[in-house]
């Protein structure tokens, strides 16, 4: 039994409690655990996916517990999860050799995570992205369902910015719903130094990410990396905000 309500923990801090509220309606009206594939499309990306398996598995092993109470746990486990989040969960992220004191996560796992928290909006900054396929696809992901995506990007060297790589046009063709921003406008004491270094992405003002790391695979994978993932409390808000203000007072511009 401590298996089913462990998986049934993990889904209720991973998923949107929008999603698990949709999942928990589908549960209440199985019949049985014979149905649960019934309800697979609920899970999104192979990170979710994983963990509908284990649902599956660890029920599969408690039978006699109805679809009913099933749906009732996961109602009750994303409700905690939420009040968590709303008291502001700090996570250290360490993309890099392991010491057993900080847990290893490569940032490009967490940065999935992020994305697919997301329903309405993501918010990304990077200095360049590329190489970065499962990010992509990750993104793509939540174009199809419906999430806004905005990225904003360091200008190609070629367009007065301090890069070789455009990933501007990269980016624009890769996911081309995006709203693709750059730095176009700087002070004259910016003009020549000034850059896009910031790695941050934010996701439904309720999951921020702040990071060293650049979006590319060296980077996602194989750096010494340091971050930190927050969830709930103001830092997301106050996070998706500043970048609001950047694009609406114009510092930042849609290319």
């Amino acid at each position: 039994m401590d298996e089913f309500w462990q998986v049934v923990a993990e889904i209720g801090l991973e998923i949107h409690p929008q999603r698990i509220n949709s999942i928990s309606r589908k549960i209440n009206s199985l019949d049985s655990i014979q149905q649960i594939d019934q309800i697979k499309s609920g899970f999104w990306g192979d990170r979710e996916l994983a963990l509908f398996d284990r649902l599956r598995v660890a029920w599969g092993k408690v039978p006699y517990t109805s679809p009913a109470e099933v749906s009732s746990a996961l109602y009750a486990a994303s409700a905690t999860s939420s009040v968590i989040e709303s008291r502001n969960v700090v996570e250290l992220v360490w993309t890099g050799p392991s010491t057993g004191l900080v847990p290893v996560r490569h940032t490009e796992q967490v940065l999935r995570e992020v994305i697919a928290y997301a329903t309405k909006r993501i918010f990304l900054v990077s200095f360049v992205a590329y190489e970065v396929d499962t990010i992509i696809k990750a993104l793509q992901e939540a174009v199809a369902r419906q999430v806004r995506i905005d990225v904003l990007l360091e200008s190609p060297s070629q367009r007065g910015g301090h890069v070789s790589f455009d990933s501007i046009t990269a980016m624009k063709s890769s996911i081309p719903a995006a709203n693709v921003y750059t730095w176009m406008t700087k002070p004259d004491s910016y003009v020549q130094v000034g850059s896009v270094h910031a790695k941050c992405a934010v996701a439904d003002s309720a999951v921020a990410f702040v990071t060293s790391a650049n979006l590319s695979q060296a980077a996602m994978e194989k750096n010494m990396e340091l971050g930190v993932l927050v969830r709930g409390g103001a830092v997301p808000q106050k996070l998706e905000q500043h970048l609001d203000y950047l694009v609406t007072t114009g510092v930042v511009q849609r290319v």
